[in-house]
C-alpha cells in the first residue's frame, strides 16, 4: 500500500491479508508516533531512521509467517516521501539508499478520492493533492510497478485483487 494519509491503505491491508489467508505489516510509523505522542513527545527528523528500521524489522518478521504474499502497509519509499514532506526536502541518505533498493513485486496507490477522516495523527488535510502528486511522483521517478486504486473500498479491494491474482500466476 502506497499513499496520503487517509486513503484507505490499512483497511484495505487487512482486508486484503484476510482475502489471502496471509499476514500484513502494518505500518510501524504509526506505532513509533503514537508511542510518541504517548510521551508527549513530537516526531522530530531524528525519528525517521528508527522509523525505517522498525518498519524493515517488521517486514522481515512477518516475511516468515507470509502465505504466499505478503501485504505491507507502507515501505521505506513511503517514509522517504514523509521524510522529505515534513522536513524541508531532507531525507537521511541512509534511507534513501534502501528505500530506492527495496524491491516490491507491485505499489498500490490510493487516491484521495475517500473521505478525510481525522485521528491524533493525521495532520494534512488540506494538502491532500501536493501529497498524492509527492507519492505518485516518487513511483515514477523511480520506475516502481504500480497501479492506482481510486472509487469505494470495494472497488479498490477487487481491483487489487484482480492484480495480485494476475502476479501469482505468473509465479507460479
Amino acid at each position: 500500500m502506497f499513499g496520503p494519509e487517509s486513503t484507505g491503505k490499512s483497511t484495505l491491508a487487512a482486508q486484503l491479508a484476510e482475502y489471502y489467508d496471509t499476514v500484513f505489516v502494518p505500518e510501524y510509523s504509526r506505532i513509533y508516533a503514537e508511542s510518541q505522542l504517548l510521551s508527549n513527545k513530537l516526531l522530530t527528523k531524528n525519528d525517521v531512521l528508527p522509523i525505517a528500521e522498525g518498519q524493515m524489522r517488521l517486514e522481515n518478521e512477518q516475511a516468515t509467517k507470509a502465505n504466499k504474499v505478503l501485504i505491507c502497509d507502507t515501505d521505506l519509499l513511503e517514509t522517504k516521501v514523509y521524510s522529505e514532506a515534513y522536513y524541508n526536502g531532507v531525507c537521511d541518505p541512509l534511507l534513501e539508499k534502501y528505500a530506492l533498493e527495496n524491491s516490491y513485486a507491485l505499489y498500490f496507490l490510493t487516491y484521495i478520492d475517500m473521505p478525510w477522516v481525522a485521528d491524533n495523527l493525521r495532520d494534512k488535510p488540506d494538502e491532500r493533492i501536493a501529497m498524492f502528486e509527492a507519492f505518485e511522483n516518487a513511483l515514477k521517478i523511480n520506475n516502481k510497478p504500480y497501479v492506482l486504486l481510486k472509487g469505494s473500498m470495494k472497488e479498490r479491494f477487487k481491483m487489487a485483487i484482480d492484480h495480485i491474482d494476475k502476479l501469482l500466476k505468473i509465479k507460479a
